[in-house]
């Protein structure tokens, strides 16, 4: 076979095909996968994940009853969303032995297969040539970065993706077992994060179908409500339970007027959630802009539906979260989708097929650039891969420790002990320190790179057993 005939087949064969492009990307990204989480950009939520997944394997494998390692000493189990991607590091931990990078791959894989869905989706109910375009962009938008992170956020919209492909495929195929399979992928989606649970809100358009019979419709609303009531079974009764009990909460949801002065104060930074963040391209922004206009001009129903009722939702959940959401990038993950989708309709408006490829690949160009740092890890934060063999010359596996990570648990992380996580302010105060003494903290560990005042400054009446360029180690013990 000629190298023509090859080129000519590639062309022809693969390159239409998005799953040659999600293989592509899956491929790419596996560059750093077993990266520890040392990002200089959400490290601490990676650390957090993994954290309790080790726990899972470590200590108590009950889901019920996910557990950190910085509640001093108390049980560490925490108030949080449902665990389920945390019990998948654990699991494949049980078949291998733990290590940092098992979340990077379960979601690097997991989000792959939630791109493909979303393509299958779109092609139900527009074109294979939108679904395509629309995919290419959400592969290179934000989802390029984080779906290769220890993190459930595009992780849990993939599954939500799926969950609602299978219930648009009931309605229209009479199967229940796709019925089952849009129950189960999308109640596990939700209770990973609640975020999730706005997608699920273009399940209407069958509602109104005449077309589809009421069972049906009946079905797909009964579904609904008993997702919502596991949801609500583990958010409204479960995680107040484990907060009153156990007393660690890791989210804060704000009141509704509160959330709204929140972004507004932040406006700026909200702003830049959806103008940069959120697809990792002025070109995918500005396609976005143009889309929105055209669905709106040629009045295309579905699309415009789509797009208003997934906004409407998604904005509750914005106020809901407050200011959280206008200072971190990836809270704007579960409305990515929709904005690719949007950003579709202008690609196709583009009447040259060689203009459409080239401003497509301007986009992914874009996008990549925009996050290639992310697979990096500097040099200066891998002194941290040192802390648990420290931890390990001057204490025991059992011994409580303290360490300056404020609350951040990167630190904890690494040094794979229990204890406090304690901020500049603590260490300056003498009370606090001989109170988690009493506690039975055995060591205080001191990150040099993180100390705001010389060490001499802190007038710590401790004795010191370890030191090097990066940590000093005092001993608490009387």
């Amino acid at each position: 076979m000629s190298a023509r005939s090859i080129y000519i087949i590639f062309k022809e064969k693969f390159v239409p095909d998005i799953r040659f492009w999600i293989l592509l990307f899956f491929v790419f990204r596996l560059y750093g996968i077993t990266n520890a989480p040392l990002e200089i950009g959400h490290s601490w939520r990676q650390s957090l994940t993994n954290m309790i997944a080790r726990n899972f394997l470590e200590v108590n494998n009950t889901i019920l009853y996910p557990r950190i390692d910085m509640d001093g000493n108390k049980t560490g189990i925490i108030a949080s969303e449902f665990p389920f991607f945390n019990y998948l590091i654990y699991l494949v931990s049980e078949l291998f032995g733990y290590a940092h990078w098992y979340g990077r791959l379960i979601n690097l894989s997991v989000s792959s297969i939630g791109v493909f869905y979303f393509f299958k989706l779109l092609k139900r109910f527009f074109t294979a040539e939108l679904a395509f375009y629309a995919s290419l962009i959400l592969l290179s938008s934000i989802w390029f970065a984080f779906s290769r992170k220890s993190m459930p956020y595009t992780f849990c919209m993939s599954i939500v993706i799926i969950g609602v492909y299978y219930g648009f495929q009931y309605v229209y195929e009479k199967r229940l077992s796709h019925l089952f399979a849009f129950f189960l992928f999308s109640v596990l989606a939700v209770l990973c994060k609640i975020p999730a649970l706005y997608l699920l809100s273009v399940l209407a358009i069958p509602l109104f179908d005449k077309q589809i019979a009421f069972s049906l419709k009946r079905n797909i609303v009964l579904t609904g409500i008993a997702l919502l009531f596991v949801t609500y079974a583990w958010y409204f009764y479960w995680v107040p339970y484990l907060l009153a009990t156990y007393g660690f909460q890791l989210y804060f949801p704000k009141q509704f007027i509160e959330g709204i002065l929140e972004l507004i104060a932040y406006a700026p930074h909200t702003l830049e959630k959806f103008y940069f963040s959120a697809l990792q391209s002025f070109i995918a922004f500005i396609a976005f802009v143009a889309g929105l206009i055209l669905i709106v001009k040629r009045k295309e129903r579905t699309a415009l539906f789509i797009y208003i009722i997934s906004t409407l939702f998604f904005i509750l959940f914005i106020i809901k979260t407050g200011f959280v959401f206008s200072v971190h990038n990836y809270y704007v993950i579960p409305y990515v989708p929709v904005m690719a989708f949007v950003a579709g309709f202008a690609i196709l408006e583009i009447k040259s097929q060689k203009w459409k490829v080239c401003v497509v690949t301007l986009i992914i160009i874009e996008g990549i650039l925009n996050q290639q740092h992310d697979f990096r890890i500097k040099d200066s934060e891998k002194y941290k891969l040192t802390l648990e063999a420290i931890a390990d010359r001057v204490s025991s596996k059992n011994d409580l420790i303290a360490i300056n990570g404020d609350k951040n648990p990167q630190l904890m992380y690494f040094i794979h002990r229990k204890g406090w996580s304690v901020s500049m302010q603590q260490l300056l105060d003498v009370p606090y320190l001989s109170g988690i003494k009493d506690a039975g903290c055995k060591y205080l560990f001191l990150d040099k790179h993180k100390l705001e005042l010389p060490l001499t400054a802190l007038k710590l009446n401790f004795i010191s057993v370890f030191e090097n360029e990066d940590f000093v180690v005092y001993s608490l013990k009387n």
